[in-house]
């Protein structure tokens, strides 16, 4: 499992983003080790777009303290799913995210098996997914993590992660 002071895997994701009054184009692709080079990032992944916890809890957070994480250094904030971009997209769309969070999709989970972090939801119809968690990253490298044990919601919500960033607990 990925761990502080790991670099985040060279995997390829994917975004598409709806922007009302435009036309879409995508999903476009997201190379990770370039997307992450030379910025601090915190991403928070999600077991699914468009559930209950997710849905009420833990995305909205990250999208109320937008201007906080960004007054606090943060570059970029990332929500990541095992979930294609389309439906990244529309969760983005419904959540209010556009300009204030990435909608990441992982939808082969590459990134959710590289860093361990899979969570086996196989027999409740959601098969493979990925673990809730927030992390701190760093120029590709992670700085803290954070992760749910037992399908709570307790560690990876955007007030502690911001309050680490802003502790500099990293250093």
């Amino acid at each position: 499992m990925i761990a502080v002071g790991d670099s985040l895997p060279a995997v390829t994701l994917s975004e598409y983003n709806i922007v009302e009054g435009t036309c879409a184009l995508g999903p476009n692709d997201i190379t990770v080790a370039e997307e992450v080079a030379n910025k601090t990032i915190v991403l928070f992944a999600v077991p699914g777009a468009f559930t209950p916890t997710c849905s009420s809890q833990h995305a909205p957070g990250f999208v109320q303290l937008t201007d906080e994480f960004k007054a606090a250094g943060v570059d970029e904030i990332w929500c990541l799913s095992v979930n294609d971009a389309y439906v990244m997209g529309a969760w983005g769309k419904e959540l209010g995210a556009a300009g204030k969070i990435r909608m990441i999709a992982d939808g082969d989970a590459v990134f959710t098996k590289a860093t361990g972090l899979e969570l086996d939801l196989f027999g409740k119809g959601l098969g493979l997914r990925s673990a809730r968690y927030s992390m701190l990253v760093k120029n590709g490298v992670v700085k803290k993590l954070n992760l749910e044990t037992s399908g709570g919601f307790k560690v990876s919500d955007a007030a502690t992660i911001l309050a680490q960033v802003r502790a500099r607990v990293d250093a």
